[in-house]
């Protein structure tokens, strides 16, 4: 279980373990081991086997005879973590559970080291559909038929669910504290899970970073105009170090970038990448311009659904300058071409996402074609292949498929 700080990991963990509880496995069946933990600093994975003796020879009617299940969080600071867990998985009678927040745990070594027996879940900051849960909105029957009262109730939930975002621990609290969190999770992911994880000394030019891809959401980032505007303002930096630093970002799940869809690896590398912030509860943080940007938050959070649908995402860009959000492919062969803007009433604006939508659909012919809207308007002069579709109801919509 992978994913940003304090976007519940732990309680999962926890929650597994409550659930074993209700069915009756012993607690001492359900030994827990956070490594963050202070008196287990400096632990490598030769100690982790220490552990693993102390704990049978405390339970030895366990060994062998009944399954224990074994959490370890933030497991990713043990060196060799991987190699440990094999070993235990092939040599005791266990079934394990890990967590952290580095992407790192889904590399290709860790998968090669464990030979395919991990079942990999990323934990996301509460979904629009989590968000109504929490609060104790009850979804209507149809998304189909919906009264008047009902689409009003939805359309105002998403617009604070823009703002808030879905951190759990700041829903329910005031601006400011909430304001308040979200800064300390993010100093902490730059602080626990950039510096100290790979050593990073340039910590202005990170702080930089940090900040121009959370008040620039959903726009296109070039290291090298970012390199040249830190070199303007007089703080050394090196291209190559640009580069370590957003993917450092990626790793912690602070920022999600996003490639350009091309045929060639060296035209997707000569493209800039957009960025998008891990939840839109973090634009406000760094927003300048002093009101709420609903457009690039709706975008981010269409973003993170198709992260949690499982789709492989990149934006487009057509022959004719024309730019579509994303390209988003499934596992079962499905297509979208889908354009997000927040208001649909200025016609230029509709005519250049439609344009964009229709130019893009020469090089996906298969691709459903998707205009995701906060609310459409009245007069709907977009042609037919566009579907327009309510931001409430497309990111509700896979929770009424499973319904059915």
């Amino acid at each position: 279980m992978i994913g940003m700080r304090r976007a519940g990991k732990t309680t999962f963990l926890h929650q597994l373990r409550r659930e074993r509880l209700a069915q009756g496995i012993g607690r001492e069946r359900l030994p827990y081991l956070n490594f963050e933990d202070e008196r287990l600093t400096g632990l490598s994975a030769e100690h982790l086997l220490l552990v693993i003796d102390e704990y049978y020879r405390r339970f030895p009617a366990l060994r062998g005879s009944e399954t224990v299940t074994w959490c370890f969080d933030e497991i990713q600071v043990v060196p060799g973590w991987e190699r440990f867990v094999r070993r235990l998985l092939d040599t005791e009678k266990v079934e394990v559970f890990v967590g952290g927040s580095s992407a790192d745990l889904l590399s290709r070594e860790i998968a090669t080291a464990l030979r395919g027996r991990e079942w990999e879940v990323v934990i996301h900051p509460f979904s629009f559909l989590e968000f109504l849960r929490h609060h104790g909105h009850d979804l209507p029957a149809s998304l189909d038929f919906l009264s008047a009262p009902d689409r009003s109730r939805l359309e105002h939930a998403l617009l604070e669910y823009l703002s808030v975002g879905g951190f759990p621990e700041v829903q329910g609290v005031d601006g400011e504290t909430r304001l308040r969190l979200l800064r300390d999770y993010v100093d902490v992911a730059i602080l626990r899970d950039v510096v100290e994880r790979y050593g990073v000394s340039n910590i202005a030019g990170l702080r930089w970073l940090v900040r121009h891809l959370l008040g620039n959401p959903a726009s296109r980032f070039s290291a090298e105009r970012f390199y040249a505007a830190l070199k303007s303002q007089g703080i050394a930096i090196a291209k190559d170090t640009v580069h370590q630093l957003l993917g450092y970002l990626e790793d912690c799940f602070l920022v999600r970038p996003l490639w350009v869809e091309a045929a060639s690896e060296r035209k997707r590398m000569a493209n800039p990448r957009k960025a998008y912030p891990v939840d839109p509860g973090l634009i406000p943080l760094y927003d300048r311009t002093g009101r709420a940007n609903l457009g690039h938050a709706l975008e981010t959070v269409v973003m993170l659904e198709l992260e949690r649908r499982g789709a492989r995402i990149t934006y487009v860009r057509t022959g004719d300058d024309l730019e579509v959000d994303f390209l988003a492919r499934y596992g079962d062969g499905r297509e979208e071409l889908i354009q997000v803007c927040a208001d649909l009433d200025d016609p230029h604006t509709r005519d250049r996402e439609v344009r964009a939508l229709v130019s893009a659909a020469s090089a996906f012919p298969e691709a459903r074609q998707i205009l995701i809207t906060l609310a459409p308007p009245g007069r709907q002069d977009v042609p037919a292949p566009v579907a327009v579709v309510p931001a409430f109801s497309w990111l509700l919509g896979r929770a009424y498929e499973t319904r059915s």
